[in-house]
């Protein structure tokens, strides 16, 4: 699988992006597809996740709310709709495979086997 990640870019605190991730080698319908994001000095977080086969979505305590992960399995595509960003939110994004790893009522988002290339996201204050 060949994942490109699109979208990213500078925008003021408050405002919005949408991240495109474009998969091929394999239809989105059958695995799971989502967003993790790095900043240099810190740990990789996982932001959301959607499985295709069900179309469970999974987000990071931190975007709920305020962001939104699609799939467009015509295309091939998956989107994340960022809102009301943050500072914060800066980072290095990538589209990954991806699943929700659950301990008690709660559940972690982890990658899994494919990666594709970032897309830097910078949110002015």
């Amino acid at each position: 699988v060949q994942l490109q990640a699109s979208g990213g870019g500078l925008v003021q605190a408050g405002g919005s992006l949408r991240l495109s991730c474009a998969a091929s080698g394999r239809p989105l319908s059958e695995f799971a597809m989502g967003w993790f994001r790095q900043v240099p000095g810190k740990e990789r977080e996982g932001v959301s996740c959607i499985d295709n086969i069900d179309s469970r979505t999974y987000y990071s305590d931190s975007v709920k709310g305020r962001f939104t992960i699609s799939s467009d399995i015509a295309k091939n595509t998956v989107y994340l709709q960022m809102n009301s960003l943050k500072p914060e939110d800066t980072a290095v994004y990538h589209c990954a495979t991806c699943g929700a790893q659950y301990d008690g009522g709660t559940y972690s988002l982890k990658f899994y086997d494919y990666w594709g290339e970032g897309t830097q996201v910078t949110v002015s204050s």
